[in-house]
C-alpha cells in the first residue's frame, strides 16, 4: 500500500451535489481516499481547491 498527498482543482459552476460527485469521481480515479478538504475556493474563477490523501495498491482494480 503506497499513500499520495494530491491537490486538484474542480469546477464551482454546478450545484452543489454536482460539486460533491466530481470531488468523489476525481478522488476515487486515483486511489482510495483517506481524506481530503477544500482548501481554498477561487470566486474568479469559480474553482475549488482539493488536498486529498489517499492510498493506491491495497485493492484489486486499484492504480499501483
Amino acid at each position: 500500500m503506497t499513500t499520495h498527498f494530491i491537490t486538484a482543482e474542480i469546477d464551482l459552476t454546478e450545484s452543489p451535489k454536482a460539486l460533491q460527485e466530481a470531488i468523489a469521481t476525481e478522488l476515487e480515479s486515483r486511489g482510495e481516499p483517506l481524506r481530503w478538504a477544500i482548501t481554498k475556493v477561487d470566486t474568479d474563477r469559480q474553482i475549488a481547491h482539493v488536498e486529498a490523501v489517499f492510498t493506491t495498491g491495497d485493492h484489486p482494480g486499484q492504480p499501483q
